[in-house]
C-alpha cells in the first residue's frame, strides 16, 4: 500500500517559521497562505512582488538521442516551433480518448535533453506512459523530489531575482541556466538555477528550478534581497485567485482526462500539422464535427460568487453545464470563475448560475478577466 503521509517541501521549515497555513495538494503539504492572507497575497504579485515555492511540481528529465523526436511524436504541441534555451506548453492526451491526462511545461536544453514539468498529482503517470513509450536510447529520469522550484512573480520580480545574481531580462518563454553557490567558501560546479520566464499569475516573473543542494540558500538569499522591496510569501490560494483571474485552467478542475483539448479551448497548444502525437485521430476527428461542450469565463453581474460543480443554465432554466473554477477576484472585487457549457451556448450570453439554491445571473466573457504584463519586456 502506497504512503499516505503528503511529500514536504526541503523548504518545509521555512515556511512554519513564517507561520504557514497548509493544505495538501496532489499529495503534498504546501503553504496554502501565510498570516498576510490570500487578499494580501493577491494584490502583493499584481502590484509588487511575490514568491511561491512551487516545489510539488513535477521534473521529468527526457534524455537520449532524439529526445526532442520523441516528445514531439507524443505531446501535443510542435517542439519544432521552438529550439534550445526555449520553453513551451503542452498536454498529454489518452491516445484512444482525447482526453487531457496532464497540462506540462517543456524546457528543451538540447535535443538530447528536455525538462517536462508535470503537475504533481500526474507527474507518475506522465512518467509511465512516456517512459513505456520510449525508444531504445531514449531515458525518463524523475527528479521529483531532487529539485525546489521557486516562482518570483510581480512588477519587481527581475529586482528581486537579479539581486541574488541571477540573469534577467530574457523573453518570455525562454530560460537560461547560471551558477548559483550555496557556500561560497566550497563552490559546487553543478549548482546551477535554471532561471525561466515562465509563471501561473500573469504577471510578469521569473520561475527558478534549483537543486536541493543550494534550495535554502536560494530562499534565504531571495527573502533577504526582497526585503526592501517588498517581497511577499505568497500560498497556493493566492496562486489559484491568480490563475483564475487569467483563465488559467487547472487540471483536474478545468481540465481532466474526460475533457478534450478542443472541449478546453487548447487548440492553440496543438500542433495540427504534426504527422503523429497521441490522440491525433481523434482530436482531428473532434475539430473537424466540432465539440460538444466548451470551457468559457463567467463574471457576476452581483455579488455572487461561483464554485466548482455549481450548474450553470440560460434563463430559461435550460442545463447547460456547470462550473469548474470559481472564486472571488481580488482585483475586480467580483465572483469570477471557468464553465464547461454545451457549445451552442453564445460567448456573450447571459447564464443562471445555481449559487446555493439561487439563481445568480452571470455573463460569459471571454477570459483574461484581468490585463495581464506576462509578455512585458
Amino acid at each position: 500500500m502506497a504512503d499516505p503521509t503528503p511529500l514536504q517541501s526541503l523548504l518545509h521549515d521555512r515556511h512554519v517559521a513564517l507561520g504557514a497555513k497548509f493544505s495538501e495538494f496532489g499529495g503534498w503539504s504546501m503553504p496554502l497562505e501565510y498570516p498576510t492572507g490570500v487578499v494580501k497575497e493577491h494584490a502583493a504579485v499584481r502590484e509588487g512582488v511575490g514568491i511561491f515555492d512551487v516545489s510539488h511540481l513535477g521534473k521529468l528529465v527526457v534524455r537520449g538521442p532524439g529526445a526532442v523526436e520523441f516528445l514531439n511524436s507524443t505531446l501535443t504541441n510542435d517542439l519544432h516551433r521552438i529550439g534550445p534555451g526555449k520553453a513551451q506548453y503542452s498536454l498529454v492526451v489518452d491516445d484512444a480518448t482525447g482526453g487531457i491526462i496532464d497540462d506540462v511545461f517543456t524546457y528543451y536544453r538540447d535535443d538530447e535533453h528536455v525538462l517536462v514539468v508535470p503537475n504533481a498529482s500526474n507527474n507518475e503517470e506522465v512518467r509511465r506512459r512516456l517512459t513505456e513509450a520510449a525508444p531504445e536510447g531514449i531515458k525518463i529520469v524523475d527528479h521529483h523530489q531532487d529539485y525546489v522550484v521557486l516562482a518570483i512573480q510581480g512588477t519587481k520580480s527581475d529586482d528581486v531575482v537579479a539581486a541574488v545574481g541571477l540573469p534577467v531580462g530574457h523573453d518570455y518563454l525562454t530560460f537560461v541556466e547560471a551558477p548559483f553557490e550555496a557556500d561560497d567558501t566550497d563552490p559546487d560546479p553543478d549548482a546551477l538555477v535554471i532561471v525561466c520566464r515562465t509563471g501561473y499569475t500573469g504577471e510578469r516573473g521569473y520561475e527558478l528550478i534549483a537543486s536541493s543542494k543550494v534550495a535554502v540558500a536560494l530562499w534565504d538569499r531571495l527573502m533577504a534581497a526582497g526585503e526592501a522591496l517588498g517581497l511577499t510569501p505568497c500560498g497556493l490560494g493566492a496562486r489559484d485567485t491568480l490563475r483564475t483571474e487569467m483563465g488559467y485552467p487547472l487540471h483536474g478542475q478545468d481540465i481532466s482526462s474526460s475533457i478534450t483539448p478542443n472541449e478546453a479551448r487548447l487548440g492553440w497548444a496543438v500542433g495540427w500539422k504534426k504527422p503523429a502525437f497521441w490522440g491525433r485521430d481523434m482530436l482531428l476527428a473532434e475539430r473537424e464535427a466540432g465539440p460538444r461542450r466548451k470551457l468559457v469565463g463567467i463574471v457576476s453581474t452581483g455579488r455572487a460568487i461561483p464554485r466548482p460543480h455549481m450548474s450553470v443554465r440560460l434563463l430559461r432554466d435550460v442545463p447547460l453545464g456547470e462550473v469548474t473554477s470559481g472564486t472571488f477576484s481580488p482585483t475586480l472585487k467580483k465572483g469570477i470563475g471557468l464553465a464547461l457549457v454545451a457549445s451552442a451556448v453564445n460567448d456573450e450570453a447571459e447564464v443562471m448560475v445555481d449559487v446555493r439554491g439561487r439563481n445568480e445571473v452571470f455573463q460569459i466573457t471571454k477570459p483574461p478577466f484581468v490585463t495581464p504584463s506576462v509578455r512585458e519586456s
